[in-house]
């Protein structure tokens, strides 16, 4: 079946076609039929598979459908999410789908001067797509009001969870009509979140795409064993044998991020971090200077795993391996997005091997190990600028102390 075919808005249709979607992924194609019949829906799929144009080419013919017949200041649909970086980025899915039909769509989120978002909502929105944060401090101070609330969508519902969000996404329940649509998005289930689901849901459909892989099969990823001190050798090289390559790098901590980048410095790498220390209009700003390429290489911790969907990232090297196992999948998975074929590369020391084991046991199966003999080993750090550098500055030191120790000896027969 093709989106030409679907029920839904001739503008939805031109703006897919416009994006290049022709024929709906897995979960669209599940999703996107009883959602449009107003049933809820549960659906758990893999990282990268269309989840968010699932559930928004639908919801926006919906909301664009009875348009005329809503309250002008009225919120039709509630799109939950656990961070700022993912309510950006299904708002502007929405705008592109929706563009050129009547719907309104706003991301409400902290960090940002609450003023202009609040002029915002006073001129009428249709879809919201909020962190909770921000959303119940203006729902408290009366700016809010979500008792017209439709739909409500709840994207990484997992990754909410384990930010803490639960009592949030059952306190929104208390503000909006009982009379709704409910659509729960996930990339993994458990009891926790299958027991918080149907709490929500009323009947709901339940789409599960779970192939026996948990990375998709479009990605390509293996691991690389090198020591702690040496990975940064061997992601200068990496770069430096991929120049025109988007690269995006995870470490474990902000500390961390920084040490990295200022290792690529010294041999005159350019790159970006994304950290949650770093201000939230900075953080947009390196965000899309990666988007548009204009940096080739980002280094990131796990803030930016989980449902930001970066296009055309070539590869994704796990600097450091996640202390989640989870987040293995998220991360390989900012690559090979859609159709797209990716790769992802992971540098595991002597003392992560114990971590390895975990993610391969979540796997169910083994992540493939490229080799590498004691010569290539030693070839990549031998051949790192940051290495010469500190070989002549050794060679310099040790001339000085050779030149010194003459002057003494001179001295010395005088």
């Amino acid at each position: 079946m093709k989106f030409e075919e679907y029920r839904i808005a001739p503008e939805i249709k031109q703006n897919l076609e416009k994006l290049g979607f022709k024929k709906p992924t897995d979960i669209q194609y599940k999703s996107i039929t009883p959602i449009l019949r107003g049933e809820d829906v549960l659906a758990i799929a893999q990282t990268g598979t269309g989840k968010t144009a699932a559930f928004a080419i639908p919801v926006l013919h919906l909301v664009n459908e009875t348009k005329k017949s809503a309250r002008a200041d009225a919120i039709r649909c509630l799109v939950m999410v656990p961070t700022r970086e993912l309510a950006i980025q299904i708002t502007e899915v929405f705008q592109k789908i929706g563009q050129g039909t009547k719907v309104k769509t706003f991301s409400l989120f902290g960090g940002v001067e609450q003023d202009p978002q609040i002029l915002k909502l006073e001129k009428g929105i249709d879809i919201l797509v909020a962190t909770p944060g921000r959303m119940f401090d203006l729902v408290s101070q009366g700016h809010l009001k979500l008792n017209h609330v439709e739909i409500l969508i709840l994207d990484e519902a997992d990754h909410m969870l384990d930010l803490g969000f639960i009592k949030d996404i059952q306190d929104v329940i208390r503000f909006l009509p009982r009379k709704r649509q409910t659509l729960f998005f996930s990339a993994t289930i458990n009891e926790t979140i299958k027991k918080l689901a149907y709490s929500l849901v009323h009947n709901a459909i339940r789409i599960q795409i779970s192939p026996n892989d948990k990375v998709a099969k479009n990605i390509q990823h293996a691991v690389i064993f090198v020591e702690m001190d040496d990975k940064r050798f061997f992601l200068e090289r990496m770069v430096n044998e991929h120049p025109e390559s988007k690269i995006l790098v995870f470490v474990r901590t902000k500390v961390r991020a920084e040490r990295v980048l200022a290792a690529m410095e010294r041999v005159g790498i350019k790159a970006e971090t994304l950290h949650g220390d770093k201000e939230q209009q900075d953080r947009l700003k390196v965000l899309g200077n990666f988007r548009t390429g204009e940096t080739k290489l980002l280094i990131a911790t796990d803030v930016s795993a989980r449902g930001i969907d970066i296009p055309n990232v070539d590869y994704v090297i796990n600097y450091d391996l996640p202390d989640v196992p989870e987040n293995y999948v998220h991360r390989v998975g900012r690559t090979g997005r859609g159709t797209q074929k990716g790769n992802a590369l992971s540098f595991c020391s002597a003392e992560e091997k114990p971590i390895l084991a975990e993610i391969e046991a979540f796997l169910n199966k083994p992540v493939q190990i490229m080799e590498l003999d004691k010569l290539e080993y030693a070839a990549t750090k031998d051949f790192s600028k940051d290495v010469t550098a500190a070989d002549l500055k050794a060679l310099l030191k040790e001339a000085e102390q050779f030149e010194e120790m003459k002057r003494k000896k001179s001295k010395g027969k005088k």
